[in-house]
């Protein structure tokens, strides 16, 4: 590899609607730990560790900054930046305005664009084939990675390669997935839809064709060239946008008058598809073979194909007990959940929600989740989990008039100076030291000692200590939304 850095761009703005109740719209897949102790997106990050890499790029929903800026905190990272999208517009402009930010100062990295919420299970191949594909996108090409199919899937899109490419060959049993993983870049054909069971079965016979992974690698400067060629009207409006953005120190924030009149488009709709049959762009495209297990996770049937699973077939995660059940995924996360004689189910238990369907059919979640978010349900937004800049909360308990929660609060930050028209609240500490702002009143809280805060009151929550203070909040009053919050003064920039 040569003396050039490889920017990584993460694409962290979906919700991943097909993995509720797990996966909300202000708490996303990508930032779950599905697969491990870490998110999604904390594993696409640290696996591209050992790879010559200038500072990454996150693209992300300005909804999910304060977590998702955590979770990079706790990767150790060195530097990074967070481009905040105002408004979703898809993967096409979030790879246009990444790339506009990329070259602000003249620079031309080479890109890899890759989705935060996708699984490898051999990150040390998936490297090296990043590495051969390297020479290939630095002098110009656009790379893609084709998964090695190990079966005829419906569910994903096609790429096809020219004829006569070569492929690494089914593992036999002295084979690692490093060793299928050492294919050359090969010339891409065309990308195909996702075909029906006959068609999908035809492909993988055949040897040409390759699972679209979603996962490009190109120098900044090329996609600009194609993007302008193919969509023009989006590079203008992410100009406008990273022009006139606003970099904070924590984030780049995108204008957002600006990026919302980007249409939404995604990286293959837009280029990649019609790319192949403009030769007059000079843009080479090229396929780097790619067998590493790999999942984009995009339901729950695929968790369950990624998962390590027993010897009945099932997949489990959490306090889950198993009676003459085969080929479940169930998950527990907040009690035990227990299954007798179950074939083949998807059970997703959580804090507020539990789903219970055929593993064939998790597909559709979405449509329980677009009747939900019609009906004004909360639970297709937020978790009772809820995570904030200086923390998070838990809802335990709610009626009429009453709200119970319990409030974690990191060491050293702070709540805002806030007040409320229609609650009060009384604070329990149970853990750490609670440095509490009431009215003119500046008072310091150990644990098991209390406060009351009257309603219309100013007040203020801070941790001045070295361990996470607990504390246990009840509100009282006529009306407990999150909306009646009058904000003061915020360290984190967030208004009423």
């Amino acid at each position: 590899m040569s003396d050039s850095l490889l920017v990584p761009v993460v694409l962290s703005g979906g919700s991943g609607t097909r993995l509720w109740p797990v996966s909300r719209e202000k708490h996303p897949k990508q930032l779950q730990p599905l697969l491990g102790g870490e998110s999604l997106l904390q594993n696409t990050v640290r696996r591209l560790e050992g790879l010559p890499l200038g500072t990454p790029i996150i693209v992300s929903n300005q909804e999910y900054r304060f977590i998702t800026a955590e979770q990079l905190r706790q990767l150790g990272l060195a530097a990074w930046t967070l481009l905040l999208e105002p408004v979703g517009r898809n993967t096409a402009p979030a790879l246009t305005a990444a790339a506009l930010y990329a070259m602000r100062d003249g620079a031309d990295p080479v890109l890899l664009a890759t989705p935060a919420d996708h699984h490898v299970r051999n990150a040390g191949a998936f490297r090296e084939a990043v590495l051969r594909g390297f020479p290939e996108a630095e002098s110009g090409a656009v790379v893609t990675f084709g998964i090695v199919p190990d079966r005829p899937e419906t569910g994903y899109g096609y790429i096809e390669t020219k004829v006569g490419a070569c492929r690494p060959a089914k593992r036999n049993s002295r084979q690692t997935e490093s060793d299928t993983a050492r294919g050359a870049p090969v010339g891409l054909l065309a990308f195909c839809e996702k075909p029906d069971a006959a068609t999908a079965a035809a492909y993988v016979a055949g040897g040409r064709h390759f699972w679209n992974s979603g996962i490009f690698m190109l120098r900044a400067s090329v996609w600009l060239k194609a993007i302008d060629h193919f969509a023009p009207e989006i590079l203008a409006a992410c100009r406008k946008a990273v022009d006139a953005a606003h970099d904070d120190g924590d984030f780049v924030r995108l204008d957002a008058d600006a990026f919302a009149a980007s249409p939404a488009d995604s990286i293959d709709y837009a280029v990649m598809e019609k790319l192949p049959a403009v030769t007059t762009l000079g843009i080479p495209s090229r396929v780097v073979p790619l067998d590493v297990g790999w999942s984009d996770v995009g339901a729950w049937d695929a968790l369950w194909q990624a998962i390590d699973r027993d010897a009945d077939n099932n997949a489990v995660k959490g306090d889950v007990w198993l009676e003459d059940s085969h080929g479940n995924l169930v998950i527990a996360e907040h009690g035990l959940v227990a299954c007798i004689g179950c074939e083949d189910m998807v059970v997703v238990e959580t804090a507020d929600a539990v789903l219970i369907a055929p593993k064939s059919r998790t597909q559709e979640v979405k449509r329980i989740v677009s009747r939900l978010k019609a009906a004004g349900r909360s639970e297709v937004e937020l978790h009772r989990k809820v995570h904030r800049p200086w923390g998070w909360y838990d809802g335990i308990d709610s009626g009429e008039r009453f709200q119970v929660k319990r409030i974690v609060v990191r060491p050293g930050a702070t709540l805002s100076l806030q007040m409320h028209h229609h609650r009060a609240e009384h604070w329990v500490v149970v853990r750490g030291t609670a440095k509490v702002t009431r009215g003119n009143e500046i008072i310091l809280l150990g644990e098991n000692e209390s406060t009351y805060i009257p309603l219309g009151v100013k007040h203020r929550l801070e941790n001045p200590g070295q361990i996470p203070l607990e504390i246990i909040e009840v509100q009282s009053g006529s009306y407990l939304g999150e909306d009646d919050i009058v904000r003061f003064e915020d360290n984190y920039g967030r208004k009423q």
